[in-house]
């Protein structure tokens, strides 16, 4: 459930919005994954509606609303500010697409992207949601992530507690062909202040032009500027 505030209303509500943030969730599932019975689920989900933080799609299931984006659009983000002057320096470096992704529940969320000018891209847009079951950043994030978090991921994650424990040890973790075919990429920890793991840096590409052991060619660059994002932080 997250932490308590002490208002339950306001707690129940933040479950809600916290359920839909993983993918579009309809009333019986939203009411399997908060725990909140039918009639709370539903009143809070329509509530949250007609203020814009939900949306509906065709289906019918909620999703996050458009009050949502307006909000966020209004607070300066510490990580994107510092992401906007370190990944076009690692997207020079490399010559391929660089990103930056932020854990959001079972998910990661791509909160800062740099593309080449020319060639062949892998590109992923800003504010995808992609799964944490699969990729290097995945794996960075799993590895330094929440415990009970990390259960729910292992059961369908293509790599293995004994893997995060070899990037644990190593500092960063590779991929290839795991998110997606022909595709390789490299990513290392983003840390706070206080030494957490906030967010992961990638470099990302075709695998015939990076190769099946990308962490070779690129760890040292992905460190490097995963260090230079803590320092802007």
């Amino acid at each position: 459930m997250g932490q308590s505030s002490g208002i339950g209303v306001l707690d129940k509500a933040v479950q809600v919005l916290r359920a839909t943030a993983v993918a579009p969730t309809g009333l019986a599932e939203l009411c399997a994954v908060t725990g909140l019975p039918r009639a709370t689920a539903h009143r809070l989900a329509v509530g949250l509606e007609v203020h814009g933080l939900l949306a509906r799609d065709q289906q019918g299931r909620w999703r996050p609303g458009p009050l949502l984006a307006v909000l966020a659009a209004g607070a300066p983000d510490p990580l994107v500010q510092a992401a906007s002057e370190v990944l076009p320096r690692l997207r020079d470096r490399t010559g391929e697409s660089v990103q930056v992704y932020r854990p959001d529940g079972l998910v990661r969320v791509c909160i800062a992207v740099a593309e080449p000018t020319a060639g062949l891209r892998d590109t992923v847009p800003l504010g995808a949601r992609l799964p944490m079951s699969a990729g290097s950043a995945a794996k960075v994030l799993a590895a330094w992530g929440d415990p009970a978090g990390l259960r729910a991921v292992l059961a369908d994650a293509t790599y293995t507690e004994r893997t995060l424990a070899e990037v644990r040890r190593r500092g960063w973790a590779q991929s290839v062909a795991e998110r997606e075919a022909g595709v390789a990429s490299v990513s290392a920890p983003v840390r706070d202040r206080a030494g957490a793991v906030i967010a992961a840096v990638s470099v990302s590409g075709p695998v015939e032009r990076i190769g099946r052991r990308p962490g070779v060619r690129w760890a040292g660059d992905l460190v490097e500027a995963a260090d230079a994002l803590t320092a802007r932080l």
